[in-house]
């Protein structure tokens, strides 16, 4: 119940900071456009933070769109089997995901302080501060997968994480 409650929170927060940073890219884009047509020059900075945005709404928004089993991936053997074998996978499945999400946040975070020293071209910000979106990203989304723990995730047009739960 608990679980649920923060997952349904974190999937909230995120899905909300991603939405204000993809219409942050909507807005910059527009300036840039019109700018460039009634102008007749787009400012510098104007594709680089639209980039920066849109990746970090897709880092943001990643580990609710998981936790609802919204994300591309072939769930045919989950499907099929059965019993054992079935939890066994769904263990397997669960374990990678985790592990690989918990490496991308470790790498990702010496990257992003790797490069401190880099100005952006267009901003001329820190590259630091726009890499940070990976690790936060990767990490919420490590999160959220420890949170769900190894259970079935929901079928595409399942109305919550509780409708998997009570199939296994």
């Amino acid at each position: 119940m608990f679980r649920n409650t923060l997952l349904s929170l974190l999937g909230r927060i995120t899905t909300g900071l991603g939405g204000v940073a993809l219409l942050v890219t909507l807005i910059d884009i527009l300036y840039g456009v019109v700018t460039r047509y009634l102008v007749g020059q787009a400012p510098i900075w104007s594709d680089e933070l639209a980039r920066y945005c849109l990746i970090a709404s897709a880092l943001l928004i990643a580990g609710n769109v998981w936790v609802r089993g919204e994300h591309m991936r072939v769930a045919l053997l989950e499907r099929k089997l059965g019993g054992v074998a079935r939890h066994a996978l769904l263990a397997y499945q669960w374990l990678l995901t985790l592990v690989l999400c918990t490496a991308m946040t470790w790498w990702s975070w010496h990257y992003a302080l790797s490069v401190s020293y880099f100005t952006s071209q267009g901003l001329g910000i820190s590259r630091s501060i726009p890499m940070l979106a990976m690790p936060l990203g990767f990490g919420l989304l490590a999160l959220q997968v420890l949170l769900y723990g190894p259970r079935p995730l929901p079928q595409t047009g399942d109305a919550s994480p509780d409708v998997a739960e009570g199939a296994s």
